[in-house]
């Protein structure tokens, strides 16, 4: 059985593997404090060109999502996220568990508009219930959504502008970047995105780590005071930092991070490709990794016997919306094997 189920289902990139075992055998610092964490931050920081930005390494996207936001909000504040985003929908309310609202804005193709949240402000600053209800001190977007489409660089910038007229700070969740700084189209690179939020993550789980993520504050002045403490506190501070750090020196070390991203960017427009030809439908326009496809209900469960993939949502009662992902390991021969299975659907 073949598996386009998720971008995180296999190991690691091998140059990650490698980069591993052949510092296995060396002592270094504990808690991050060792030479390749430096290193990968140092790589990090010229590849955003932002040289006074501050980096940590946290093990998931939950976790780091949640240890962020609360690390930045006081008790009593509130984030703004799109309906579809994933703190409002897939991470089982770690969000709110940390005792922050989570305010959902329409989703459109699982983006915000600049406009809405524009709009949503000026109500509730000129609401007469305002200091009755949870404030609103964040904006959570991801890059790319959770429906595999990306922002311009106006739409980020609108956003931002909006965020900076309400003193609200953006943060972008980058658990998949490396697919949205590689999709055909994009105009947004690291330095821009270092440039237009307050906090970013570059995700490593979802692209070619065995796990991990890299929180970047682009300037010390957006690092909240104590995070250090913030992350120890929220369980995330690994002893043995050594480990994430490792991954991102070898990530971010002869361009790899991006080369990995643009060929799973190949794999999936390849994939895209031979949905098309075969004359299935897409729920939406994708120019990443993440494909969803509307197959007859009949083709999901002959397909669902041969090939792993998400079984995202039903359209109506006769077809299901089905999300087929690829990632640093796909191969062209993975591709073959299920258009040829496609080929054999009755």
């Amino acid at each position: 059985m073949i598996s386009f189920e998720s971008d995180y289902n296999n190991g690691a990139h091998p140059k990650v593997l490698e980069h591993l075992m052949e510092t296995n055998g060396k002592q270094s610092l504990t808690y991050g404090a060792d030479e390749w964490s430096d290193a990968a931050k140092e790589k990090i920081r010229r590849a955003c060109a932002a040289p006074d930005a501050h980096i940590y390494f946290l093990s998931g996207g939950t976790q780091t999502n949640m240890t962020v936001i609360d690390g930045m909000l006081a008790h009593h504040e509130a984030v703004i996220s799109a309906e579809t985003g994933h703190i409002n929908v897939h991470e089982a309310g770690a969000v709110e568990f940390t005792g922050h609202k989570v305010i959902a804005l329409p989703a459109h193709e699982g983006k915000m508009k600049a406009s809405e949240l524009a709009d949503y402000m000026d109500w509730f600053v000129h609401d007469e219930s305002t200091e009755h209800l949870a404030q609103p001190a964040m904006v959570y977007i991801t890059f790319p959504t959770e429906y595999g489409t990306i922002y311009s660089a106006s739409e980020i910038n609108d956003i931002y502008s909006v965020c900076r007229q309400y003193s609200l700070k953006l943060f972008i969740d980058g658990a998949r970047m490396g697919y949205g700084l590689a999709a055909e189209g994009t105009n947004v690179d690291l330095p821009f995105i270092a440039a237009h939020c307050n906090a970013f993550y570059i995700g490593g789980t979802k692209v070619g780590a065995l796990c991990g993520e890299a929180v970047v504050f682009p300037t010390a002045a957006d690092e909240p005071r104590h995070f250090f403490t913030i992350v120890k506190q929220h369980g995330a501070l690994m002893a043995k930092g050594r480990l994430i750090g490792l991954q991102f020196d070898a990530l971010f070390t002869d361009g790899i991070y991006l080369e990995i991203s643009r060929h799973a960017i190949r794999m999936a427009a390849r994939m895209k490709q031979l949905f098309a030809d075969r004359g299935y439908r897409f729920s939406i326009n994708s120019p990443t990794n993440q494909q969803f496809v509307i197959l007859p209900n009949d083709k999901v469960r002959q397909l669902e016997q041969r090939v792993q993939f998400t079984h995202w949502a039903p359209c109506g009662k006769d077809a299901f919306e089905c999300r087929f992902v690829t990632s640093w390991a796909t191969t062209s021969d993975d591709i073959e094997t299920l258009a040829q299975m496609l080929d054999e659907l009755r």
